[in-house]
């Protein structure tokens, strides 16, 4: 069931088999919502809690994490006031829920409010799987991203998040310290069976059994 807390996001919470597991964070894409990426987080992360928030931003009446001006060209105001609202509900998340910090597990749209959490609030995320991202942000305050994981996996053929564009996301995040891995899959804006083996395997190698922090 979706729960509300308090002045914040709809979303959803699974507190999977393993509770003490690192958990995911599960950003939707356009239109999506707290359902939507669920199948795909257990697929990855059979196990562990999953946190899925509803974007509050409607575009044409479909969900959205931050608003644009045309497609591939973002309201950067509110991606910062947004990625603020992300990190703020985060922290009530995991104080009510008595979990670690997640990793982002985002797509198109949720992936680049990932992006923009790591940029701008990096504390609230233990690292992040970026699927079909760009850079959201033109310009951003140096931070503090060492010990930071990210893969980011782009389509050769995505016209709206182009592997340009999320190659420009990976120097931004491996300049203040972040440890990239940046893939191109043969495919375009959808989702690939590949994907999710990647996933699989990245997390395997990045996100402890154990995270009390």
């Amino acid at each position: 069931m979706a729960k509300k807390l308090p002045l914040s996001f709809i979303h959803r919470f699974e507190k999977g088999a393993e509770p003490d597991a690192r958990p995911l964070l599960l950003l939707h894409g356009t239109g999506g919502d707290e359902n939507d990426l669920i199948p795909l987080g257990r697929m990855i992360a059979p196990a562990a809690p999953l946190l899925s928030p509803r974007g509050k931003v409607l575009e044409n009446g479909m969900p959205r994490f931050f608003r644009r001006f045309a497609e591939g060209r973002f309201d950067e105001d509110d991606v910062r006031q947004r990625a603020q609202e992300l990190a703020d509900f985060i922290e009530e998340a995991r104080a009510h829920y008595g979990i670690a910090p997640p990793i982002a597990l985002g797509y198109s749209n949720g992936a680049n409010i990932a992006a923009a959490l790591l940029l701008l609030y990096p504390q609230t995320l233990a690292g992040a799987i970026l699927l079909r991202a760009t850079l959201p942000l033109s310009q951003t305050p140096p931070v503090d991203l060492a010990g930071k994981a990210v893969l980011i996996d782009s389509g050769a053929s995505d016209p709206m998040m182009t592997p340009e564009g999320a190659a420009r996301l990976a120097a931004r995040l491996q300049q203040y310290g972040a440890s990239v891995e940046h893939r191109t899959l043969p495919s375009g804006h959808e989702l690939s069976q590949a994907d999710v083996a990647i996933a699989q395997a990245w997390l395997r190698s990045h996100a402890q059994p154990k995270a009390g922090t």
